[in-house]
C-alpha cells in the first residue's frame, strides 16, 4: 500500500483492532474513503479490511459470495 501521510495500519480482531502503525485514519476497502480512527466501527477480522459503514461491509460480503459461486 502507498505511504499516505496519516494512514494508520491496523490488525483487525473481534471485537477490537490493534494499531500496527499509528495514524489518524484508514481507508475503506470498498469505497476507498478515509475513515478517522475515532469513527471506525465496521471491519472484518477475517479479511483484514475496514469499512465506512454497514452498507460497505455488506457490499464486501456479497462481492465475496458472488466470487465464490
Amino acid at each position: 500500500m502507498a505511504d499516505i501521510q496519516g494512514l494508520a495500519v491496523l490488525s483487525y480482531h473481534t471485537p477490537h483492532f490493534d494499531v500496527v502503525r499509528p495514524g489518524q485514519f484508514v481507508l475503506c476497502a470498498v469505497s476507498g474513503e478515509r475513515i478517522d480512527l475515532d469513527d471506525l466501527k465496521y471491519w472484518s477480522a477475517e479479511f483484514q479490511e475496514a469499512y465506512r459503514g454497514p452498507v460497505e461491509a455488506t457490499q464486501s460480503i456479497l462481492r465475496r459470495r458472488e466470487g465464490a459461486a
